[in-house]
């Protein structure tokens, strides 16, 4: 009778800590909005403005200025156009079933781009219903402007500390990874779960950071002197990462002296110290003792220089193209990509249908039904099946709430500190998961629907049965009927990590002829190792989310897990070996490594013919000595791996 595992997933709150600053801003930017339309004498335009307000405090997640300026601002002009198009067709039956299905598909299109686009998706299709399915206040243009100046508002709470704390996101961003390697090489040498954990976290960090400086980077067309020293500290760490898995299979720990001094280089990368570095390390001994000593010692002279070179720091992204060439190469890809369609007829199919149902159906519905179905079906938000299981119980709980609120505190001005204390808590709710965050979200949004119907008490009831014919129509509509839904892809995205590993392998020992030539090899092999520690990255998201689906996905997605973990290894083990031919080692012979490369591509290949683990034989003498041997045995072990498919 124990709940299922995927179900106790979603319920067990998370422990990200609460972001307290985000909490004391949401309040704000959605009370004062509300006060000012009590004050005057107009509640309907303050819950408008609430309502705005309410998608800037739910898409305020980066930690970037700038790129919180892309979260806020782009969502709210998508979602402007959304609810102008909304009010347009309000109580226009067929016409509004069509116009929130072509914004539905176009939302659902849209979202396959990006994380931002994602949100502006979302907004759009969330005001657009919101739009068609409540009175607004005339004339049209008034409901988006009052939106959009909501909206507004929580972007402008949010950049109050951009004077102060301008360059700090990024700056704590890269000392993370610099605290994230310290771990690692305290690690080295010990057992291999313990040091798993914390590649594992390097490599989460490492992505988190490229992806908050170089997505700076991106917005720039000059070079910034700030970002030129935090993109230089952060790409000095990466020879250290590498030679942290040297250090581990020699199997002795490094001296503490190690980890130390890299925490060190963390506090002075956060706090911006310059100055001379001090470095207090013992002699290094064997050729990846070697290899961490040169790279910490490089590490510490770029910490601490005031001004690097502002040409002799690889961005990894190089100068970006112009906003027009980038904007059409996203449309021909949002265009062309299978995926895209897909997911927006999925999407588009679930509104019709909700709509249609509130549209035409002589019951009593509302625009909650299509609102619930664009909350839930977001596959990029995790998985579909448990968001709809999850989305019912927070809404219930959310209801709870909000009756409690409509039957015992009078319409008014007691409003204002009610809306405070609930908008308050969606931050929250939000860090510890999605049913929390649902039950959070609930509250609000009925409380400022009820400004702007009047129906106060009688809302409870209705609601919840409409967030019920909602989830039911993702569940059967938008999940039962698309089978990508309900098939785990790790199995697919392993197989890209695997062809990765291959031609990394081959990166890793290509041959050069000059300095020009080594130069350039260094290049590609650093961009081979991002990509398929980023691609595992990817597996382990997949991998998360297929484990909250109902069975048998969430199994047969839990059987690839010791290949997951292997590949990560066959990683390690060559970033391994390379340091280890920088440090004196004999290189290996290029038959070897196009060996191996083959034998990891038959893998590749073996991984997407099967529908959970394959079987494939390892012939007898594949291990053989030389500076590649714990890399054929970590390919050994791999393909050794197997499970019977059903």
């Amino acid at each position: 009778m124990a709940p299922p595992t995927w179900l106790l997933a979603g319920l067990r709150p998370s422990s990200t800590p609460v972001n307290w600053a985000a909490v004391v801003r949401a309040g704000i930017a959605m009370a004062v909005p509300l006060a000012v339309g009590f004050a005057l004498d107009e509640p309907e335009y303050g819950a408008l403005a609430s309502m705005g307000a309410l998608s800037g405090v739910i898409g305020d997640t980066a930690d970037a200025y700038r790129m919180r300026i892309l979260n806020i601002a782009l969502p709210q002009l998508l979602g402007a156009i959304g609810v102008a198009l909304g009010t347009l067709v309000y109580g226009r039956g067929w016409v509004a079933v069509a116009v929130l299905t072509l914004i539905a598909l176009l939302s659902g299109m849209i979202s396959s781009i990006g994380t931002v686009a994602s949100a502006c998706g979302l907004v759009f299709l969330l005001n657009a219903v919101v739009g068609a399915g409540l009175p607004m206040p005339e004339p049209w243009w008034t409901a988006p402007l009052l939106l959009s100046a909501g909206g507004l508002f929580v972007l402008l709470l949010t950049l109050l500390g951009w004077p102060l704390r301008g360059r700090q996101p990024e700056r704590a961003a890269v000392a993370a990874v610099y605290r994230a390697v310290a771990d690692a090489l305290e690690a080295a040498g010990g057992p291999a779960s313990v040091y798993d954990e914390r590649r594992q976290q390097v490599t989460h960090a490492l992505n988190q950071a490229y992806d908050l400086v170089l997505g700076r980077r991106a917005g720039l067309h000059g070079r910034s002197p700030s970002l030129v020293r935090v993109l230089a500290q952060l790409n000095v760490l990466i020879p250290l990462v590498e030679a942290a898995p040297a250090a581990h299979l020699r199997g002795r720990p490094l001296p503490p002296e190690v980890p130390a001094a890299v925490r060190d280089l963390a506090d002075a990368v956060e706090e911006g110290r310059t100055g001379t570095p001090a470095l207090d390390l013992p002699a290094p001994q064997g050729p990846s003792e070697r290899a961490v000593d040169a790279a910490l010692r490089h590490a510490a002279e770029i910490v601490h220089l005031a001004e690097p070179d502002p040409y002799n720091v690889d961005d990894r992204l190089g100068r970006p193209a112009s906003l027009r060439v980038r904007a059409g190469r996203v449309v021909r890809d949002m265009m062309l990509s299978e995926a895209s369609w897909r997911y927006g007829i999925r999407l588009a199919l679930c509104i019709g249908l909700a709509q249609s149902l509130v549209s035409l159906v002589e019951v009593e519905r509302s625009y909650w039904v299509a609102l619930t179905v664009t909350f839930v079906l977001k596959p990029d938000f995790g998985s579909v099946f448990s968001r709809a299981v999850l989305r019912a119980l927070g809404t219930a709980a959310g209801l709870v709430l909000a009756a409690a609120v409509l039957a015992e505190v009078p319409r008014g001005w007691w409003d204002v500190p009610v809306i405070m204390v609930l908008a308050a808590l969606i931050p929250a709710f939000s860090a510890k998961g999605y049913v929390f965050q649902t039950a959070a979200i609930t509250p609000v949004i009925l409380l400022l629907s009820d400004l702007l119907n009047h129906q106060g008490f009688d809302l409870i009831r209705p609601r919840l049965l409409d967030s019920l014919i909602g989830c039911a129509i993702v569940l059967v509509f938008g999940y039962l009927l698309w089978p990508e839904s309900w098939h785990t892809r790790v199995g697919d995205r392993l197989a890209d990590a695997v062809d990765d590993a291959a031609r990394y392998v081959e990166r890793a020992f290509a041959p050069v002829a000059d300095e020009a030539e080594l130069r350039a090899a260094r290049q590609s092999r650093l961009q081979a190792r991002r990509r398929i520690y980023r691609d595992l990255s990817g597996v382990r998201s997949e991998f998360q989310r297929a484990l909250t689906e109902p069975p048998p996905t969430g199994s047969r997605a839990a059987a690839w897990w010791p290949l997951v973990v292997a590949v990560e290894r066959i990683g390690d083990a060559t970033t391994a070996a390379r340091v280890r031919v920088n440090h004196g080692a004999a290189a290996p012979p290029p038959s070897e490594v196009a060996r191996i490369a083959e034998q990891l591509r038959e893998l590749a290949e073996g991984i997407r013919s099967s529908e959970t683990l394959v079987r494939v034989e390892v012939p007898p003498g594949d291990t053989e000595p030389g500076v590649l041997a714990p890399l054929h045995q970590e390919l050994a072990a791999a393909r050794a791996i197997s499970q019977p498919s059903p």
